[in-house]
């Protein structure tokens, strides 16, 4: 049994979400209200000592952070592979996801904002502001990417959804709810359009979780209202 520790609007959640769906592999959601602090719980923290989402459990084992659990599920669960090809292909879809993880998301997620808030006085404009820099330099850099390597299509290699997909498209939600403006991003929102119809990517979305709220408007996706770029 796979155990998914996760929160409906936690990017770093909803790729592990995404990739889970892509192998159709079956798995328990757990929801940690993020906002609540349940990730801050002494049980919690006995599980997953980073804190934090996504964390999940399979056989007795359990791995946190979104890069690692993804690369546990693409070893448990060959096909289809979430990094393929040539060494420079895999090197480079890792590249995308890692610019995403590892330069992106540390700089805008809760606990930096709730520093920024609670040490410095941050209000909510400033918030906002430091989170869409972030947002439009580190995906500045991804698109720049995608194009250099000239091998995007529908994925961002091609015609077959990668690693790199499974960042893209969560950081695409991120940059929607914070009103960021898209059109110096167009492979990333090809890729966009394409994922949010395909059904492992709509399984995993925001909206369909089980802790999300029943009034949650979709961001992205064939049934959101689409190409609205500021949205709640």
């Amino acid at each position: 049994m796979i155990t998914l520790y996760s929160y409906f609007r936690s990017s770093t959640a909803y790729r592990v979400r995404i990739a889970l769906h892509l192998k159709g592999l079956d798995f328990k959601t757990v929801p940690v209200n993020l906002l609540k602090g349940e990730q801050n719980e002494d049980a919690y923290r006995t599980l997953n000592p980073i804190g934090g989402v996504p964390a999940l459990t399979h056989d007795g084992f359990t791995v946190a952070q979104s890069l690692a659990i993804i690369n546990y599920i693409d070893n448990i669960a060959p096909e289809p592979p979430l990094s393929f090809g040539s060494a420079a292909d895999q090197a480079f879809v890792r590249q995308v996801a890692l610019t995403i993880a590892t330069d992106i998301h540390p700089l805008i997620n809760i606990k930096v904002l709730k520093y920024l808030e609670a040490d410095f006085g941050a209000g909510d404009a400033e918030k906002n502001k430091w989170v869409v820099h972030w947002h439009m330099k580190g995906m500045a850099a991804v698109e720049a990417l995608l194009r250099n390597y000239g091998r995007s299509g529908d994925f961002a290699m091609g015609d077959r959804a990668s690693v790199a997909d499974v960042c893209i498209i969560p950081q695409m939600y991120s940059l929607r709810r914070f009103g960021v403006k898209l059109d110096d991003y167009p492979i990333c929102r090809r890729i966009e359009s394409h994922c949010v119809r395909l059904p492992a990517f709509q399984s995993a979305a925001p909206e369909t979780q089980p802790d999300a709220p029943s009034d949650l408007v979709p961001i992205h996706g064939p049934h959101a209202p689409l190409l609205k770029e500021k949205q709640v």
